[in-house]
Protein backbone atom coordinates (compact mmCIF):
# COMPACT_ATOMS: atom_id res chain seq x y z
CA UNK A 1 0.00 0.00 0.00
CA UNK A 2 1.92 3.30 -0.97
CA UNK A 3 0.17 6.96 0.10
CA UNK A 4 0.09 9.53 -2.57
CA UNK A 5 1.71 13.21 -1.41
CA UNK A 6 -0.75 15.22 -0.58
CA UNK A 7 -3.04 12.77 0.94
CA UNK A 8 -3.69 12.67 4.74
CA UNK A 9 -2.22 9.75 7.02
CA UNK A 10 -2.18 9.56 10.43
CA UNK A 11 0.46 8.18 12.67
CA UNK A 12 -0.87 6.37 15.84
CA UNK A 13 0.98 5.19 19.04
CA UNK A 14 -1.15 2.35 20.31
CA UNK A 15 -0.93 1.10 23.84
CA UNK A 16 -0.10 -2.57 24.99
CA UNK A 17 -3.49 -2.64 25.56
CA UNK A 18 -5.17 -2.45 22.12
CA UNK A 19 -6.11 0.98 23.02
CA UNK A 20 -4.58 4.49 20.85
CA UNK A 21 -2.93 6.16 22.80
CA UNK A 22 -1.12 9.58 20.80
CA UNK A 23 -2.04 10.68 17.04
CA UNK A 24 -0.73 12.90 14.58
CA UNK A 25 -2.73 13.89 11.73
CA UNK A 26 0.44 14.71 8.66
CA UNK A 27 0.26 15.66 4.94
CA UNK A 28 1.93 12.84 2.48
CA UNK A 29 5.48 14.43 1.57
CA UNK A 30 6.65 11.52 -0.05
CA UNK A 31 5.84 7.48 -0.12
CA UNK A 32 8.56 5.78 -1.89
CA UNK A 33 12.09 3.37 -0.91
CA UNK A 34 13.10 5.58 1.95
CA UNK A 35 9.40 5.40 3.61
CA UNK A 36 6.41 7.12 4.19
CA UNK A 37 7.26 11.25 5.04
CA UNK A 38 4.64 12.69 6.40
CA UNK A 39 4.37 16.94 7.11
CA UNK A 40 2.45 17.73 10.64
CA UNK A 41 2.42 21.37 10.06
CA UNK A 42 1.25 24.17 12.88
CA UNK A 43 -2.53 23.35 13.70
CA UNK A 44 -2.80 20.36 11.90
CA UNK A 45 -4.66 17.81 14.39
CA UNK A 46 -3.53 15.01 17.06
CA UNK A 47 -4.96 13.54 19.82
CA UNK A 48 -3.57 12.49 23.22
CA UNK A 49 -4.71 10.60 26.47
CA UNK A 50 -5.47 12.68 29.68
CA UNK A 51 -6.86 12.32 32.37
CA UNK A 52 -10.83 12.41 32.96
CA UNK A 53 -10.28 15.91 34.37
CA UNK A 54 -8.26 17.12 31.31
CA UNK A 55 -4.81 16.65 32.56
CA UNK A 56 -1.78 15.18 30.46
CA UNK A 57 -0.85 11.60 31.52
CA UNK A 58 2.73 11.81 29.69
CA UNK A 59 4.56 13.46 32.91
CA UNK A 60 2.67 11.44 35.44
CA UNK A 61 4.70 8.69 37.94
CA UNK A 62 5.10 5.82 36.46
CA UNK A 63 2.59 3.70 38.63
CA UNK A 64 0.17 6.14 38.59
CA UNK A 65 -0.27 6.20 34.75
CA UNK A 66 -0.95 2.50 35.08
CA UNK A 67 -3.83 3.49 37.48
CA UNK A 68 -5.53 6.55 36.20
CA UNK A 69 -8.61 6.24 34.10
CA UNK A 70 -7.81 7.80 30.67
CA UNK A 71 -9.73 9.23 27.81
CA UNK A 72 -8.43 10.90 24.06
CA UNK A 73 -8.53 14.89 23.79
CA UNK A 74 -8.27 16.05 20.26
CA UNK A 75 -5.67 18.95 20.04
CA UNK A 76 -3.80 20.63 17.49
CA UNK A 77 -0.25 20.91 16.71
CA UNK A 78 1.78 23.41 18.34
CA UNK A 79 4.85 25.30 16.90
CA UNK A 80 6.41 25.47 13.16
CA UNK A 81 5.94 21.88 12.16
CA UNK A 82 7.96 18.47 12.29
CA UNK A 83 8.81 15.82 8.91
CA UNK A 84 8.34 12.80 10.03
CA UNK A 85 9.50 9.53 7.97
CA UNK A 86 8.43 6.19 8.99
CA UNK A 87 11.22 3.85 7.18
CA UNK A 88 9.44 0.25 6.56
CA UNK A 89 10.18 -2.74 8.69
CA UNK A 90 12.57 -0.55 10.64
CA UNK A 91 12.40 0.03 14.78
CA UNK A 92 12.62 3.83 14.72
CA UNK A 93 11.07 6.80 13.09
CA UNK A 94 13.13 9.91 11.90
CA UNK A 95 11.79 13.81 12.71
CA UNK A 96 12.89 16.96 11.57
CA UNK A 97 11.99 19.62 13.37
CA UNK A 98 12.57 23.42 12.41
CA UNK A 99 12.31 26.42 14.20
CA UNK A 100 9.72 29.55 13.76
CA UNK A 101 11.42 30.89 10.83
CA UNK A 102 12.31 27.58 9.19
CA UNK A 103 15.64 27.20 9.76
CA UNK A 104 16.63 23.86 10.48
CA UNK A 105 16.91 22.81 14.45
CA UNK A 106 17.69 18.94 14.45
CA UNK A 107 16.14 15.77 14.12
CA UNK A 108 14.90 13.69 16.70
CA UNK A 109 15.03 9.81 16.79
CA UNK A 110 12.24 8.21 18.11
CA UNK A 111 12.52 4.21 19.05
CA UNK A 112 9.57 1.99 18.20
CA UNK A 113 8.03 -1.41 17.03
CA UNK A 114 8.23 -1.81 12.92
CA UNK A 115 5.09 0.37 11.67
CA UNK A 116 1.89 -1.87 10.48
CA UNK A 117 0.74 -0.10 7.83
CA UNK A 118 -3.84 0.52 6.99
CA UNK A 119 -5.44 2.46 4.82
CA UNK A 120 -5.53 5.48 7.16
CA UNK A 121 -1.76 5.38 7.59
CA UNK A 122 0.87 3.21 10.37
CA UNK A 123 0.21 2.11 13.63
CA UNK A 124 3.35 1.65 15.84
CA UNK A 125 4.54 0.93 19.63
CA UNK A 126 6.55 3.49 21.81
CA UNK A 127 9.32 2.52 23.20
CA UNK A 128 10.24 5.27 25.43
CA UNK A 129 13.42 5.85 24.91
CA UNK A 130 14.90 8.34 22.29
CA UNK A 131 17.58 10.08 20.33
CA UNK A 132 17.91 13.96 19.90
CA UNK A 133 20.67 15.10 17.45
CA UNK A 134 21.48 18.53 16.74
CA UNK A 135 21.81 20.28 13.52
CA UNK A 136 25.47 20.43 14.03
CA UNK A 137 25.59 16.64 14.34
CA UNK A 138 25.89 16.57 18.59
CA UNK A 139 23.82 14.01 20.02
CA UNK A 140 22.23 12.67 23.14
CA UNK A 141 19.69 10.40 24.86
CA UNK A 142 16.12 11.30 25.50
CA UNK A 143 13.81 9.66 28.17
CA UNK A 144 16.21 7.26 29.47
CA UNK A 145 14.88 7.64 33.02
CA UNK A 146 11.54 6.55 31.47
CA UNK A 147 12.83 3.66 30.01
CA UNK A 148 14.63 2.32 32.74
CA UNK A 149 11.56 2.71 34.40
CA UNK A 150 9.56 0.35 32.22
CA UNK A 151 12.42 -2.22 31.90
CA UNK A 152 11.75 -5.24 33.62
CA UNK A 153 7.81 -4.37 34.15
CA UNK A 154 5.49 -6.80 33.46
CA UNK A 155 3.71 -4.63 31.16
CA UNK A 156 6.43 -3.26 29.03
CA UNK A 157 9.70 -5.16 28.14
CA UNK A 158 12.59 -7.25 29.74
CA UNK A 159 16.27 -6.66 29.56
CA UNK A 160 16.89 -8.40 26.36
CA UNK A 161 14.45 -6.40 24.50
CA UNK A 162 15.76 -3.62 26.61
CA UNK A 163 19.13 -4.03 25.00
CA UNK A 164 17.94 -4.29 21.22
CA UNK A 165 16.29 -0.86 21.94
CA UNK A 166 18.94 0.50 22.82
CA UNK A 167 21.50 -1.09 19.84
CA UNK A 168 19.10 0.56 17.59
CA UNK A 169 19.57 4.32 19.34
CA UNK A 170 23.36 3.14 18.90
CA UNK A 171 23.11 2.28 15.43
CA UNK A 172 21.27 5.86 14.25
CA UNK A 173 23.87 7.92 15.87
CA UNK A 174 26.52 5.59 14.18
CA UNK A 175 24.94 7.25 11.22
CA UNK A 176 24.71 10.62 12.29
CA UNK A 177 28.35 10.71 13.41
CA UNK A 178 28.77 9.43 10.28
CA UNK A 179 26.69 12.18 7.85
CA UNK A 180 24.94 9.39 6.52
CA UNK A 181 21.67 8.97 5.40
CA UNK A 182 18.98 10.41 7.16
CA UNK A 183 21.32 12.62 8.43
CA UNK A 184 23.41 13.93 5.44
CA UNK A 185 21.10 17.13 4.94
CA UNK A 186 18.09 15.57 3.18
CA UNK A 187 14.86 17.70 3.86
CA UNK A 188 16.93 20.06 5.85
CA UNK A 189 16.01 22.40 3.41
CA UNK A 190 11.94 21.15 3.22
CA UNK A 191 9.42 24.09 3.03
CA UNK A 192 5.54 23.67 3.12
CA UNK A 193 3.87 24.58 0.16
CA UNK A 194 2.27 28.01 0.33
CA UNK A 195 -1.11 26.72 0.33
CA UNK A 196 -0.64 23.80 2.68
CA UNK A 197 -3.31 24.33 5.27
CA UNK A 198 -3.37 22.28 8.81
CA UNK A 199 -4.14 18.70 8.22
CA UNK A 200 -7.46 18.46 10.74
CA UNK A 201 -7.51 15.04 12.39
CA UNK A 202 -9.98 12.75 10.05
CA UNK A 203 -13.47 11.50 11.38
CA UNK A 204 -11.42 8.26 11.25
CA UNK A 205 -9.01 8.89 13.28
CA UNK A 206 -9.81 7.03 16.08
CA UNK A 207 -11.10 3.38 14.56
CA UNK A 208 -9.57 0.33 15.88
CA UNK A 209 -6.09 -0.90 15.08
CA UNK A 210 -6.14 -3.81 12.43
CA UNK A 211 -6.21 -7.12 13.49
CA UNK A 212 -2.09 -7.30 13.02
CA UNK A 213 -1.66 -3.91 14.56
CA UNK A 214 1.65 -4.37 16.33
CA UNK A 215 0.43 -4.32 20.29
CA UNK A 216 2.22 -6.68 22.87
CA UNK A 217 2.13 -6.58 26.55
CA UNK A 218 5.68 -6.35 27.00
CA UNK A 219 5.79 -3.23 24.25
CA UNK A 220 3.28 -0.87 26.09
CA UNK A 221 2.93 1.97 24.13
CA UNK A 222 2.66 5.71 26.03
Amino acid sequence: MRFQPGQTALRRYIKGDGRIGLVHSGRVVADDENGLLTWVGGGSGVADRVTLAGEPTRKMPFEEQLHTATTLRATYWHGQGVLQLTPVATAHSVWWFFADDMSFRGWYVNLELPERRWDGGVDTVDQALDVWIGADGSWQWKDEDEFAERTGHPLYWDEETAAGVRAEGEAMIRLAEAGAYPFDGTWCDFRPGPDWEPTPLPWWWDRPPAGDAPTRVDHIGR
